[in-house]
């Protein structure tokens, strides 16, 4: 058993990580794991998860619903599908994350929030919660 495994924080971080993005996810990302990455899935693990995602001053949906804005305003394209897929476990709905990413459009740019929206409807059309939305985004 490794020391990170034996730490309460690490353990809290791996059930919050696994209520929210699912098991089968979190055993990918584990498999997937090497020497040279397992110091950053740690920390990712203990303080994204442990520390801040396990908080409960807010609910798993308004957190939710700020990674989403908070990834497309930045651009981080790679993690918004991710975490567009939780929804399904953190209980934002479509229309939540349609909210905050007109939030995007005001703060951050409309080409985020436009670039945003289409990963957000082809992951839900993927998931099955949003008929038509294979369509091509508007603009």
């Amino acid at each position: 058993m490794s020391a990170a495994s034996e730490n309460p924080l690490h353990a809290q971080g791996m059930a919050t990580r696994r209520r929210v993005l699912g098991d089968a996810h979190v055993d990918r990302a584990e498999a997937a794991k090497t020497d040279f990455d397992t110091p950053f899935q740690t920390l990712i693990t203990e303080a994204a998860w442990g520390r801040v995602w396990s908080r409960d001053t807010i609910t798993p949906r308004e957190r939710s619903m700020l990674t989403i804005a908070l990834l497309a305003g930045l651009g981080n394209d790679h993690e918004l599908a991710m975490h567009i897929r939780a929804t399904a476990n953190t209980g934002a709905r479509p229309e939540d994350v349609l909210d905050a990413l007109l939030h995007v459009a005001i703060y951050a740019g409309v080409p985020r929030a436009n670039h945003a929206i289409k990963i957000a409807k082809e992951t839900f059309a993927q998931m099955g919660v949003l008929p038509g939305a294979g369509e091509e985004t508007q603009r």
